[in-house]
């Protein structure tokens, strides 16, 4: 399978010149097919991605992932979910029984994390927490993908470790983080490629606790990778309106932030 080369990405971009940018495509499409070879992996044409409009607040997740947060802290999340008409709240798992009693009737989804954030956690350890997080009413879930098997090119364990989890989740959305900031450009698009393979919705670029947050460059290359199939979610370090909407023109669909008010203010 080969991608086509966007050019009104290219154009778009004024990170690199259009050559050298092409070239940068080509080469992703060349990983792209060495990472569905090894899984054996054929992606189909049908499209995942999801139809959103030009509303900032029906992309924004509205995120809490402080361990220090407080319950108040918690409560103000959901409420300003709610008054702001965000998409989600993305909260840790212990809040989500408590976001999920507050967002009742709202609208408002809740979302929490697995294997958060060092993705340290047993296949069985996450198993059960994605059963607990759902008895107790999440909505989607986000797991860490395994970075040290990423970048070991078991790419076999990785697609086996997120279909586990989306096979838990019983037909509620999975988003894979990547956390790109530890990753090649070549082992983002595996990590890509096992995510859609396992059969998740969305790619997600980082946790917000690694090196460093969403980028330009990770968004479009993750964008180019899964074309309409998937969704894509930005996450880490989204704190300014004009970052927000660069983001969102490179393929974003959602941002995970936890200065959603700023960015629709």
């Amino acid at each position: 399978m080969r991608f086509q080369i966007d050019g009104a990405m290219v154009q778009r971009d004024t990170m690199m010149r259009e050559e050298p940018y092409r070239s940068f495509l080509l080469d992703a499409n060349k990983w792209f097919d060495a990472a569905c070879k090894k899984l054996s992996f054929a992606p189909g044409s049908r499209s995942g991605r999801p139809v959103l409009g030009d509303d900032m607040s029906a992309r924004i997740e509205h995120t809490l992932l402080r361990t220090d947060a407080a319950a108040a802290d918690v409560t103000r999340l959901c409420v300003e979910a709610r008054d702001h008409r965000f998409r989600s709240v993305c909260c840790l798992p212990r809040d989500v029984a408590k976001c999920s009693r507050l967002l009742d009737g709202t609208g408002v989804l809740v979302v929490t994390v697995l294997n958060f954030p060092l993705a340290g956690s047993s296949l069985e350890m996450t198993d059960f927490e994605c059963n607990r997080v759902i008895d107790d009413g999440a909505d989607e879930v986000d797991l860490v993908v395994d970075v040290r098997l990423l970048k070991e090119h078991k790419l076999i364990a990785v697609r086996n470790s997120i279909s586990r989890v989306v096979e838990t989740a019983g037909g509620r959305p999975v988003k894979v983080i990547l956390e790109t900031g530890l990753l090649r450009p070549e082992e983002i698009v595996a990590g890509v490629v096992c995510a859609e393979a396992a059969g998740a919705a969305y790619v997600k670029t980082s946790t917000g606790f690694g090196p460093r947050g969403a980028s330009e460059e990770d968004v479009a290359l993750m964008r180019h990778v899964v074309g309409d199939r998937l969704g894509v979610k930005a996450s880490g370090g989204i704190r300014e309106r004009q970052f927000a909407r660069r983001l969102v023109e490179l393929g974003a669909d959602l941002l995970g932030t936890s200065a959603g008010p700023k960015l629709i203010g």
